[in-house]
């Protein structure tokens, strides 16, 4: 039996049609594509599809509801051509969604084929399993899952953007220019973001307000960062002649300039694509002042549980998925025998290692493309 339910239009269009063959009050259509569909509810969610009858959009809970998985059509006459249409950003969600195996899928699996008599684990709650399944997306998607994701965005004249709602960690940080590459962003050791500005008397004693609180005041150190003239920052005037001596003459790189090289640099200032920082007072990525009004790619980790997509795993890394949650939950157990727990872990780790070496998508063509310039004579 194949696994692929959903036909072409399904796939490609996300549509589903239906042609009406007698008069009805309403007519239920059930839908076999494999994104499921969401009704609006008021306050958290617009629905994800809608319905079209004879090329006239109609409008929900007045010519259609959605109930058990069907879409439900009122006011419908003979041959009426009744078409379900997922909107953009489902139909994309749904492209390449066979390569994925749903967290769901896989604590049903697991309970199948690792839970019951004759088999590794007698029983199991079925939130023991989910809770060592989250758990394992979670560690997978730090360094083996895809799990990189990434926002477009502008550095605001307070130089500052907040850290994503589900971010972890970040990967890169680049600016844009105008013929769209990247241009990486460094983090800087040349200033710091404080985490406490408490306002001080005149004998240096931290003011407390009404409640016993430290009044807190602003940070003289971001204030002298964010005013700080453009090229000391980034290296160069603003009509774009390069001013060496301010940061590596007699500055943060220590280096001259003598003919045609400069000696004594330090790497991590010698670079003009400006720099971050980030503020862990007000959670926010904090930029040099050379990067303002410039389009940013923000890549950062998250941990794989923020989205329902985000539940997905890769079915590459499916059987690594099942090692794991049985070595936690056989090691977690009393009197197991040493030598079971081991054998699983030394299990999970080859497993793991084989997920990662899938997932890497190394293809030897593209190794070939860059090393082709590495055999070229270099004439003095």
């Amino acid at each position: 039996m194949g696994l692929i339910t959903e036909n072409n239009a399904h796939y490609y269009s996300g549509q589903q049609a239906y042609i009406s063959d007698a008069n009805a009050t309403n007519v239920s259509i059930k839908w076999v594509g494999n994104t499921t569909l969401k009704p609006t509810i008021q306050g958290t969610q617009n629905s994800n599809y809608q319905v079209f009858i004879n090329n006239q959009l109609k409008t929900e809970f007045t010519d259609y509801n959605l109930v058990d998985g069907s879409v439900v059509v009122s006011t419908v006459s003979i041959n009426d051509v009744v078409i379900i249409q997922l909107i953009e950003s489902a139909r994309q969600e749904n492209y390449g969604s066979y390569a994925y195996t749903k967290l769901d899928d896989i604590v049903n699996n697991f309970l199948v084929a690792y839970v019951g008599d004759g088999k590794m684990i007698l029983s199991a709650k079925r939130t023991d399993v989910v809770f060592f399944a989250k758990r394992a997306m979670q560690e997978f998607s730090y360094d083996t899952l895809k799990s990189v994701r990434s926002q477009e965005l502008s550095v605001p004249p307070n130089l500052s953007v907040p850290i994503p709602q589900d971010y972890v960690n970040y990967v890169n940080i680049s600016w844009i220019d105008q013929s769209g590459i990247k241009h990486i962003i460094y983090p800087t050791t040349l200033t710091s973001n404080p985490t406490a500005i408490p306002l001080q008397d005149d004998k240096g004693i931290p003011m407390q307000d009404g409640f016993g609180n430290n009044i807190e005041g602003t940070s003289i150190t971001e204030e002298r960062w964010n005013t700080n003239g453009i090229g000391v920052i980034n290296n160069q005037l603003e009509d774009g002649s390069p001013i060496w001596a301010d940061v590596y003459g007699g500055g943060f790189g220590q280096g001259f300039a003598w003919q045609s090289g400069f000696y004594g640099l330090q790497p991590e200032v010698s670079q003009i694509n400006g720099w971050f920082t980030i503020n862990e007072r007000t959670n926010s990525f904090c930029f040099s002042n050379d990067l303002v009004g410039r389009t940013i790619i923000l890549e950062y980790i998250s941990d794989g549980l923020a989205y329902d997509l985000d539940t997905r795993v890769p079915k590459m890394a499916e059987e690594a998925m099942y090692a794991y949650i049985l070595h936690a939950i056989i090691s977690t157990r009393i009197n197991q025998p040493e030598y079971l727990v081991q054998r699983l872990r030394q299990e999970k780790s080859a497993k793991l290692r084989n997920a990662k070496i899938r997932l890497s998508n190394i293809k030897l063509s593209e190794f070939v493309q860059v090393m082709r310039g590495k055999s070229k004579w270099i004439k003095s």
